[in-house]
C-alpha cells in the first residue's frame, strides 16, 4: 500500500543521498518500525557506529538500505530539525534524546492529582529548549473541579503558555476542538507528562479510536502505571501526528541555564539590574525583584518558582565541578 509522506510530515529538503527515505514511528530494542512510501519496513541500524553516534529515536528521518543477510537496515539518520532533550537520568552530562523534528509539544497534567511546580518546570524547560510552541493540557475535568489554585499556579509559572482544560470521559469531550485547531496535516505533536496524567486517553480520543493502551491510576497517590512503555507515533485521521512518551519519573534539565532564562526571562533581566551583582533577592536594598513583588506587578509565586530554581541549579553546577 503506497502511503503519502507528508501525511507523516515529509519536507523537500529530507531526501537521503542513497537508499530509502522513512521516518521512524517506533523504536524497540535494537530495531525500528519505519514508515516510507512502501509501507511500514522493520529494520535495524547498520552499524554500532551509528547506535553510538547518533542512536535513532522517534521521529527522526532516516535512509534505509537493503543487506542480503541481515534485511533492512538504517543507513543514516538525517539532519533532525529540531529534539526534546533531557539530562541523562543516571545523572551523567549527557544528552537524551527522547523525540525529534517535532512542531508542538503538549504538557499534560491530570486534575486528579496535585501539582508539584518543580516538575512543571523541568517538562515547561525541557519543551521550550527544543524550540517549538508549547501548550499546557489539564486532563480529567470530568472527574474533579477544576482546580483555581493548580490553573494560578500554572499562569504563574509559565506566563503566556495556553493552557487547555478537556474532559475525555464525558460524551460532550469537551476541550478537544481547540487541541484540534492545533494539529494539521505533517504537524507532529510531542506528549509530555508523569505516568496517569491521561496522555494516552488524550491521544484515543483525538484520533477517534483506542490507538494507545490506557491503565488505572491507584487511589492513594494518584500514580499511574506505565501503559506506554515505548514512545510511539500515531497518526490521526484527517491529519496530524502524535508521539506519546513513556510517564517521566526522573526530570533533568539540559542546558539548564540557557532554559532558564527563557523560562524566566522577565526575572533574569531585573535579576541584572539589581543594586548588587551578587544579590540573592530576598531582603538586599536595590532588588528590583523584591520590589516588583512587593508592588504585585510580578505573582509571589513566580519569584518563588524562580529563586528555588535558581538555586537548584547553582547546586547543581556545583557538583558537576566536583565529579
Amino acid at each position: 500500500m503506497k502511503i503519502d509522506l507528508h501525511d507523516y510530515g515529509y519536507k523537500p529538503e529530507l531526501e537521503p543521498s542513497s537508499g530509502e527515505l522513512g521516518r521512524i514511528v517506533r523504536v524497540d530494542r535494537g530495531e525500528c518500525d519505519v514508515v516510507t512510501s512502501q509501507g511500514v519496513l522493520r529494520v535495524l541500524s547498520d552499524s554500532q557506529r551509528s547506535q553510538d553516534v547518533l542512536a535513532p529515536v522517534v521521529g527522526d528521518w532516516v535512509s534505509i538500505v537493503e543487506d542480503p543477510d541481515l534485511g533492512f537496515l538504517i543507513h543514516e539518520v538525517l539532519t533532525r530539525f529540531n529534539t526534546v532533550s533531557r539530562r541523562d537520568p543516571s545523572e551523567q552530562v549527557i544528552e537524551q534524546v527522547l523525540v525529534a523534528n517535532i512542531d508542538h509539544v503538549f504538557i499534560v497534567h491530570g486534575l486528579d492529582r496535585p501539582l508539584p511546580p518543580g516538575r512543571l518546570e523541568r517538562f515547561l524547560i525541557i519543551a521550550q529548549d527544543s524550540g517549538v510552541d508549547v501548550s499546557i493540557v489539564l486532563t480529567k475535568a470530568d472527574q474533579v473541579e477544576e482546580s483555581l489554585e493548580i490553573k494560578t499556579t500554572i499562569q504563574a509559572i509559565a506566563v503566556g503558555i495556553p493552557i487547555f482544560t478537556v474532559s475525555l470521559l464525558d460524551e460532550s469531550l469537551e476541550g478537544l476542538g481547540a487541541l484540534e485547531d492545533l494539529i494539521g496535516v505533517g504537524k507532529t505533536v510531542a506528549l509530555l507528562g508523569e505516568s496517569g496524567a491521561g496522555k494516552s486517553t488524550l491521544i484515543n480520543a483525538l484520533v477517534g479510536h483506542e490507538a494507545m493502551t490506557t491503565g488505572e491510576v491507584r487511589t492513594g497517590d494518584k500514580k499511574g502505571r506505565h501503559t506506554t512503555v515505548n514512545r510511539e507515533m500515531i497518526l490521526k485521521p484527517g491529519g496530524g501526528i502524535f508521539i506519546d512518551t513513556p510517564g517521566v519519573r526522573a526530570v533533568g534539565i539540559w542546558d539548564a541555564q540557557e532554559a532558564l532564562e527563557r523560562v524566566f526571562e522577565d526575572l533574569e533581566d531585573l535579576a541584572k539590574q539589581c543594586r548588587f551583582n551578587d544579590c540573592m533577592h530576598n531582603t538586599e536594598p536595590g532588588c528590583l525583584i523584591t520590589e516588583a513583588k512587593e508592588k504585585e506587578e510580578i505573582d509571589f509565586r513566580r519569584v518563588e518558582r524562580y529563586l528555588a530554581l535558581r538555586n537548584e541549579l547553582e547546586e547543581q553546577k556545583s557538583r558537576d565541578r566536583k565529579e
